[in-house]
This record gives C-alpha cells, sequence and structure tokens, in this order.
C-alpha cells in the first residue's frame, strides 16, 4: 500500500466518525500569501464537486474548505486546489510544509487563472528545487478516464493564443503536482451565468476537472 492509499484511508475513516457517514471526506482550496486572489472563482469548486458527485457517484462534501499553506490542517486533504492570477510567495517554512504535505501522499491541483504562471514556477522551485514541471502527453491516462480528451486540456477561454498545457511534477516516478496552464478550467467551473460561456465548454472544463480529481483521488498516479 503506497502513502496516497495509507493517507486517503485515513482519512476516509476519520471523515466517516466524524459525520456519519454523510460524505466521504472535503477537498480544500489553497490559501497563498503575496498578494494573489487566491479566492478566485468562488462558485468553481462546489460546481466540480457536484459534478463529480454526479458523474462518479461520488461522496465529496459539497463545498471547499479554505487551508493556509503552513496549516497542519493541510494534511486533512488528499486534495488541494490553487488557482490566481497574480502574486504567489511561499516562506521556507510554508514550502516545507507544502513539500512535506505532497510527499506523505497529498495531491496539488494549480490552475492557471491567467497571470499566475510567472509566480507560481518560482514559489513551486523553492518547495521542490530538485524538480521541474513535466509536459503531460496527450496519451496520459488522466486525458483518457473517466472521459476520453484526445487533443489534450480544453480551452476555456482565449488569452493570448498559446496552447493549453498540463504540466506535472513527478516524485521519484509519482505524480504530486498537476499544472494546467492556458486552459482556465476554473472558469469553466464557475456558474453559468458569470461568463455566458456555451454549456458544451463548460461541461468539458467540469469533465476534465474530473478526470483531474479521479486521477489524483485512484493512488494510481504513476507518471
Amino acid at each position: 500500500m503506497n502513502f496516497r492509499h495509507t493517507l486517503f484511508i485515513f482519512i476516509l475513516l476519520l471523515c466517516f466518525a466524524s459525520y456519519g457517514q454523510t460524505y466521504s471526506f472535503k477537498i480544500a482550496k489553497l490559501k497563498y500569501q503575496g498578494g494573489g486572489d487566491w479566492y478566485a472563482n468562488k462558485t468553481a469548486l462546489p460546481n466540480l464537486i457536484s459534478f463529480f458527485n454526479q458523474q462518479m457517484k461520488g461522496k465529496i462534501a459539497p463545498e471547499e474548505e479554505i487551508v493556509e499553506v503552513s496549516s497542519p490542517e493541510l494534511m486533512s486533504y488528499p486534495f488541494v486546489y490553487m488557482t490566481g492570477h497574480g502574486n504567489v510567495v511561499f516562506s521556507n517554512e510554508e514550502a516545507e510544509n507544502l513539500r512535506n504535505y505532497l510527499l506523505a501522499g497529498g495531491f496539488l491541483h494549480i490552475d492557471d487563472n491567467y497571470g499566475l504562471d510567472k509566480f507560481v514556477r518560482p514559489e513551486m522551485k523553492k518547495v521542490f528545487p530538485e524538480l521541474n514541471f513535466i509536459e503531460l502527453p496527450y496519451s496520459h491516462p488522466v486525458f483518457k478516464k473517466p472521459f476520453l480528451f484526445s487533443n489534450g486540456l480544453p480551452k476555456v477561454h482565449e488569452h493570448d493564443g498559446k496552447r493549453p498545457q498540463a504540466f506535472a511534477l513527478i516524485y521519484k516516478g509519482k505524480i504530486i503536482c498537476i499544472y494546467t496552464y492556458e486552459s482556465d478550467l476554473g472558469n469553466g467551473w464557475e456558474d453559468q451565468a458569470i461568463y455566458n460561456d456555451p454549456e458544451e465548454v463548460r461541461q468539458q472544463a467540469l469533465r476534465m476537472g474530473v478526470n483531474i480529481l479521479t486521477f489524483a483521488l485512484s493512488g494510481d498516479v504513476s507518471q
């Protein structure tokens, strides 16, 4: 049994005991320092959770939690989501805490909301100075299950003409972080009235989100 299975089962047992089996576990949005809008896309995660629970018969708690990078509560969540447009700053202590979380079996999804890239890359280097983001090929399982994305990440909003890419941090053969870039998945998860995106675009974004969640929670996170 690997670290992720151990952490996941431990969380399930705690949550079943605490919440009367109404749901299995919670996921969280990461609150970081530096002035960037970590709180962006307020309806995104609840909508993704609802879609995941419907499609996969899941039992994720319907509202996300907010967890700070430095918090020991980080260890309570098998999946943490990070987004924003602007500045990100991790202190040494925060970088160490995030590293410990990911090495213990946690999973981080960083979702560039346009403008995050130049800030988040150097900060993640504080967390894993020995690792670089590696682009995932279209053949990777995260693009295949449960929904097929033959051309990789869907493009939700166009800003500067670049193609969407999915990057990963891989530690000893295991993916511990997925970084979605130039896709704007979180905007696609938002309430339809916020951006008035076509429903097919929203559905593609939500399906890709389900793929990422499914991959992260499956325990099989090999590269």
